[in-house]
């Protein structure tokens, strides 16, 4: 039988990287799980920020 074991994915935070610098009030996070044995740097991704109304980068936070 094969082993499950529950703490290979994590739960994450993505963090605007442009919304910092714009000076605008608020911030644009998302919630999300990777695989930290597959994919053990920090995660980059586009998202949406509804602020800004467009898509940024979004970055893994600690």
């Amino acid at each position: 039988m094969a082993k499950k074991t529950k703490d290979q994915r994590v739960q994450v935070i993505l963090e605007c990287t442009e919304h910092k610098n714009s000076g605008k009030p608020g911030t644009s996070r998302y919630v999300t799980k990777k695989n930290k044995k597959n994919t053990p740097e920090r995660l980059e991704l586009k998202k949406y920020n509804p602020i800004l109304k467009k898509y940024t980068i979004h970055k893994e936070i600690k």
